[in-house]
């Protein structure tokens, strides 16, 4: 068996933990990989947050002919190289995946690291002061090590419904479709949050027929109302939409894959060549076996943690163990990822200076077609919060580079507390929403109210954020 100072399980955001002030502790790193070939790095580089928008940003291109007629520009769409932009996108990313693993395999900077490939599991409760881990090794073997001190930061991975026959039918997930060899003629896409709707708009721009299923009566359920509502209308108008749809059971034959369930009692049957299952992500904490060593677990399955990323057991911190990213946030963004394990890492070498890592509002982006932003609450959390609230809904139409777009969907909402002017939080549908919720976030994120930079410096006219302009106007 052998000790280590320091175990760090995972390689995504956890893999910044290692640095020269850590270059006097022993450490292995260890890490199963996050897809089919178990690439280094996490999801977000290898499955996520990066090739996504790769690949949306190709859809993009791809779909400018569907829209350009109304601007008297005729265009066509003549063939899409599926193969060649798949492999354009993981032919940047799989060098960095594999660059990355080497330097920490060998590289002279990591003299005091040792990398396991594998999974790692918990296999008792912390004693003598040390936590006890078994990693099955990939490739075969085992390997029984100690650690003073864990950082968890081991991820998550798709989730599947509990759909009679689902997984025997071996359904497409986030993980695996980036890299398919060819197109569908068709697919079923069983979600209706971040990742259905950012893949909706690929597969359809790609010439993709798609069907988006909802359990819900909307897309997108976790947002604003009026924004989920909106982007349900925009897509239904795109492609196919089935909503309050609940899955009974999945089935594959040589024609492809159907999806039996009900809707309002009815039973309905749906039929693609290929199924995406985009039913959210759970954490692994039960690969890591959390439970064995007596770590709090949400209902979700999320590693608990206090402000500090300290790991609780028994609601108590347990001494020399933290986490981070998807394996113990609700939030699931790489941003917050890279935030937490910088505060694990400050109060990890500096235990009585510790920082908390809740102080800032978090924003997050939808790279669908509309884009999605939000940052705060929603209209209805804010209000059922108490206390009276001011709201401005300005519209892509009114200002002059939405006149530009011809567009007639997009729009912002900002909401603020009617007697502090505190802002409560942004929503927004349309084009570079992901770019324009930042000067809310920055906003709420260092106490200015609206009067405090509506009128207090210039707006470029005509320009995209005229509209959080014109919004912030309405409740200075």
């Amino acid at each position: 068996m052998t000790h280590y100072d320091i175990a760090l399980i995972g390689s995504g955001s956890a893999n910044s933990l290692p640095g020269e002030d850590l270059s006097g502790s022993r450490i292995v790193q260890i890490d199963r990989g996050v897809g089919p070939d178990h690439l280094f790095g996490g999801t977000c580089l290898n499955l996520g947050c990066i090739p996504t928008k790769m690949f949306v940003h190709t859809a993009n291109l791809a779909r400018t002919p569907a829209i350009s007629g109304r601007f008297g520009v005729d265009e066509s769409l003549r063939r899409v190289r599926w193969r060649e932009i798949r492999d354009r996108i993981f032919g940047r990313i799989d060098p960095i995946s594999a660059g990355g693993e080497s330097y920490r395999a060998g590289h002279e900077d990591n003299e005091n690291l040792t990398l396991l490939r594998g999974t790692a599991r918990f296999t008792g409760p912390r004693q003598g002061g040390v936590h006890h881990l078994r990693v099955d090794v990939a490739g075969g073997g085992t390997e029984e090590i100690t650690a003073t001190t864990v950082v968890l930061g081991a991820g998550s991975r798709p989730s599947l419904p509990p759909v009679e026959g689902l997984a025997e039918v071996r359904p497409l997930t986030s993980d695996t479709i980036m890299r398919i060899e060819e197109l569908p003629a068709s697919i079923m896409i069983l979600g209706s949050g971040v990742i259905a709707a950012e893949f909706a708009h690929i597969l359809d721009a790609l010439g993709v027929e798609v069907t988006i299923i909802a359990r819900g009566d909307r897309l997108l359920r976790g947002a604003d109302a009026d924004v989920s509502r909106r982007l349900t209308e925009v897509l239904s108008d795109r492609l196919r939409v089935v909503t309050g749809f609940s899955a009974v059971s999945a089935a594959r034959d040589a024609e492809g894959v159907s999806l039996r369930g009900r809707i309002g009692g009815e039973e309905t049957t749906i039929r693609a060549q290929e199924l995406l299952v985009a039913a959210g992500r759970r954490p692994n904490s039960d690969l890591l076996d959390a439970a064995v060593a007596g770590i709090d677990l949400a209902e979700d399955g999320r590693v608990e943690v206090d402000a500090h990323q300290r790991v609780l057991a028994d609601g108590e911190i347990l001494p020399g163990a933290w986490a981070l990213g998807d394996l113990s946030s609700p939030h699931q963004l790489k941003h917050v990822a890279n935030h937490e394990l910088k505060i694990l890492r400050h109060n990890l070498l500096h235990p009585e200076q510790l920082r908390r890592s809740d102080t800032m509002p978090i924003a997050y982006g939808v790279f669908s077609s509309p884009q999605v932003a939000a940052v705060g609450m929603t209209e209805q959390e804010a209000r059922e919060r108490g206390g009276a609230v001011r709201v401005a809904i300005q519209e892509y139409s009114s200002i002059a580079y939405g006149w530009a777009m011809e567009d007639t969907t997009s729009f912002a909402k900002i909401i603020v507390d009617a007697d502090t002017e505190e802002f409560l939080g942004a929503h927004i549908i349309g084009p570079e929403a992901t770019s324009l919720i930042q000067l809310i976030t920055q906003a709420m994120s260092t106490g200015q109210r609206p009067r405090d930079i509506a009128a207090t410096q210039y707006w470029i006219h005509p320009a995209m954020p005229e509209l959080i302009e014109n919004a912030l106007l309405q409740l200075v």
